[in-house]
């Protein structure tokens, strides 16, 4: 299982602060961000439009990556808003 993490707006506008996964998804793998990202947008416009590239930023096992990074089984994967400090 996968543990999908969200943060900040993202988990306000989801309503959701976690999802559990399972790696495979309609017999396909999900060994990647850009295709968990994809997954997760297809869950409606809110999640398309705020999962969108650019305008979440997403972490693999608390390290900051980006949507070519693999993914595995037992990996947690979160998800949050772009963060601006002043």
């Amino acid at each position: 299982m996968l543990k999908i993490l969200f943060f900040g707006q993202l988990k306000d506008v989801t309503q959701t602060e976690y999802l559990d996964i399972d790696i495979i998804q309609n017999g396909e793998r999900l060994n990647t961000v850009a295709k968990l990202r994809s997954l997760l947008q297809e869950k409606g416009a809110i999640w398309n439009e705020y999962l969108a590239y650019g305008r979440a930023l997403v972490a693999v096992n608390q390290e900051m990556t980006g949507d070519d990074a693999e993914i595995n089984e037992a990996d947690e994967i979160a998800f949050f808003p772009p963060v601006t400090g002043g």
